[in-house]
């Protein structure tokens, strides 16, 4: 990824419109008002994204107190997210 694409903590990211794990379309936008923190995991159902998943789950409620919305980003497919779930 070039630097000129590359986000800093803070910035505000570009929107973008993604299938979540039962096949709706979730954006950006649709958080508008709420900080939100988004992590990219590169497959479901592996070790490490599945600890990285649960800590952000196991601590859901505490993002949700302070504000914060959570989204996990993936390339798998929905089904396979629908099962890593």
């Amino acid at each position: 990824m070039s630097d000129q694409h590359r986000l800093s903590p803070g910035d505000i990211a570009p929107e973008f419109t993604l299938p979540d794990s039962e096949g709706n379309k979730v954006s950006l936008s649709d958080y508008r008002g709420r900080r939100v923190v988004v992590y990219f995991y590169p497959a479901a159902g592996t070790p490490g994204c599945t600890k990285q998943a649960c800590d952000f789950t196991g601590d859901l409620g505490l993002f949700d107190n302070a504000g914060f919305a959570v989204l996990g980003i993936s390339p798998d497919t929905t089904a396979k997210l629908a099962k890593f779930r």
